[in-house]
């Protein structure tokens, strides 16, 4: 089947919606550089935040989690957060495109999810690695919705090529299933990723560097991706309670990032943060919520972990607004 631009594909889709004004074709530059002008005046900014100078416990606070973006085959569909219940009292979310497309060419072709904000798309990019449980997943792509209404295209690849893990499995087999995932083949997938997004911003006439962020398994990514970039592509990154992290890696990263999890995550130790942010440094932070165990922050389990999930949420949402909007 020929190959051809997954935006172009994407204009027809908005042509076929409105047949009785066809939509022209423009070129890709214009056509991308058309959804990533910010406006000339935002409706709204995040407030500044700040941090203290140690690893903190922090009370909790939030809504829940809400089912969002249905996922057809290159499809795209403009979605109001009110009408997935989002929950979300900032005035910025108002609409997110979401468009699922094949990226990369012959062996590295991957499938990934595009989240885009309409209303206040402010020009940065968020790449967002899954955990085991995939790109499809309706936790991952609520939170990454969310992330898109606070006016952010973010991009959700499929680190595990169509087999993530399944809840239903035998635990037994978790690693052989992960040893069947490939680091180098999922490094790559990730470098395919990163570049389809360098290249589109670069076709939209956009310099800004992109932020990265990760759950869990994508979490651990975000480490080995930071310290092959240096600095190159990311300007900023925030890791939720990263698994399987390299220490090696740590004195290669040369962008801050924020660290997320609870006291109670055996799969992510305290002790282990804690040095990675030292020698790291470049501002980065560490936030530990009291009580709280593994995927609190995405997949939060009951009102209380709600309230952790918002607060989490906050702190990365103002983390990405200085990293990639006040000081790039």
């Amino acid at each position: 089947m020929q190959k051809i631009s997954i935006f172009n594909q994407f204009i027809g889709f908005l042509a076929l919606r409105n047949t009785a004004t066809p939509a022209p074709l423009l070129s890709l530059s214009h056509y991308i550089w058309g959804w990533l002008q910010p406006p000339p005046s935002p409706p709204c900014s995040p407030p500044p935040y700040a941090l203290p100078e140690e690893a903190f416990f922090l009370p909790a606070i939030i809504t829940s989690s809400s089912q969002l973006l249905s996922s057809g085959k290159k499809r795209g569909e403009r979605v109001r957060c009110s009408a997935v219940g989002v929950g979300l009292e900032d005035e910025a979310c108002e609409l997110v495109n979401g468009i699922e497309l094949s990226i990369g060419e012959g062996d590295d072709n991957i499938q990934a999810y595009l989240f885009k904000a309409v209303k206040n798309n402010n020009g940065a990019g968020i790449l967002l690695l899954s955990d085991i449980f995939g790109f499809q997943d309706s936790a991952t792509r609520d939170f990454a919705y969310q992330v898109a209404c606070h006016g952010y295209n973010v991009l959700v690849p499929d680190l595990f090529r169509g087999d993530p893990w399944e809840k239903g499995r035998p635990k037994p087999m978790f690693e052989q299933w992960l040893a069947s995932q490939d680091p180098q083949r999922v490094a790559n997938d990730i470098a395919t990723s990163t570049k389809w997004m360098v290249d589109e911003f670069r076709a939209a006439g956009i310099s800004k560097k992109l932020g990265i962020i990760g759950f869990c398994f994508g979490g651990g990514r975000v480490i080995d991706v930071l310290a092959a970039d240096q600095g190159a592509c990311f300007s900023t990154a925030v890791s939720f309670y990263g698994t399987r992290m390299d220490p090696a890696a740590a004195s290669k990263i040369k962008v801050p990032v924020l660290f997320i999890s609870g006291d109670d995550d055996l799969l992510c130790p305290i002790g282990v943060l804690s040095k990675f942010e030292k020698i790291i440094g470049n501002g980065s932070r560490v936030v530990i919520f009291k009580g709280r165990g593994h995927a609190f922050a995405h997949r939060p389990g009951s009102t209380e972990e709600d309230a952790d999930a918002e607060q989490a949420f906050t702190l990365m949402r103002n983390w990405l607004h200085d990293g990639l909007l006040v000081n790039s």
